[in-house]
């Protein structure tokens, strides 16, 4: 199996979304079984109690699962059908954290962020991945997208996790992909390359070193650019 994380910089709404399903949409087409995550770092259970004015509609899965409606891109993008579980929220992690704990499965240790929580996101990331969301075929490859924008609080403990899961999957099976807003202000006319750099450099303090780098710019961006 192996696992792409796309991460997003600079601003929130940057597009991994859509870049996320595009990266699917490329795999798919050379043969591949994709599956896809989306991460959500709220303390809502689900999206079913959201204002759709503060989050936008909800979109609803098959098995009744009310979700963020990225996994409506992944569904339409990639022709599959996603599981409730294929939405992973702080809230979800915590639930089951707590649960394990209240019925004694800590053996009575001091349950903390690192290493409780960050197992946890972990197993439910393998274990989601490994189940078919086409037919019965299992997926060869499982697209994560992890929602906000790398420094979020609310983010830091997915972050530790994948910075653990690359070395539990092996290097090797897993690629960072960091989607980043190339800004071009009027005043100036030329893009800026600085916000990006400065969130791949903060992105690569927390032991996450992107191997592809998506720019969203409103213009094309030319190679100085790109070198910088």
């Amino acid at each position: 199996m192996k696992y792409i994380l796309v991460t997003g910089g600079v601003i929130s709404g940057v597009g991994k979304g859509v870049i996320a399903s595009s990266f699917g949409t490329l795999l798919k087409s050379c043969g591949l079984n994709v599956t896809s995550i989306k991460i959500d770092p709220y303390i809502n259970i689900d999206a079913g109690t959201f204002s759709p004015y503060e989050h936008g509609e909800v979109y609803v899965l098959d098995d009744g699962g009310e979700v963020d409606l990225d996994l409506g891109n992944y569904e339409r993008f990639l022709d599959i059908t996603l599981h409730r579980d294929n939405n992973i929220t702080t809230g979800k992690i915590y639930q089951k954290v707590i649960e394990k704990e209240r019925t004694g499965e800590y053996l009575g240790k001091t349950v903390q962020v690192v290493p409780h929580i960050t197992d946890a996101i972990q197993e439910w990331v393998e274990r989601v991945s490994q189940r078919p969301v086409q037919g019965d075929s299992q997926p060869q490859v499982c697209i994560i997208e992890l929602g906000g924008t790398i420094g979020d609080i609310e983010g830091m403990p997915f972050v530790e996790a994948f910075r653990q899961f690359q070395f539990r999957v092996k290097r090797e099976n897993f690629c960072v992909a960091h989607v980043s807003l190339v800004p071009s202000p009027r005043s100036t006319g030329e893009p800026k390359t600085k916000p990006t750099q400065s969130s791949v450099r903060e992105l690569r303090g927390f032991g996450l070193s992107p191997d592809l780098i998506v720019c969203r710019s409103e213009k094309p961006i030319g190679l100085e650019v790109k070198e910088k």
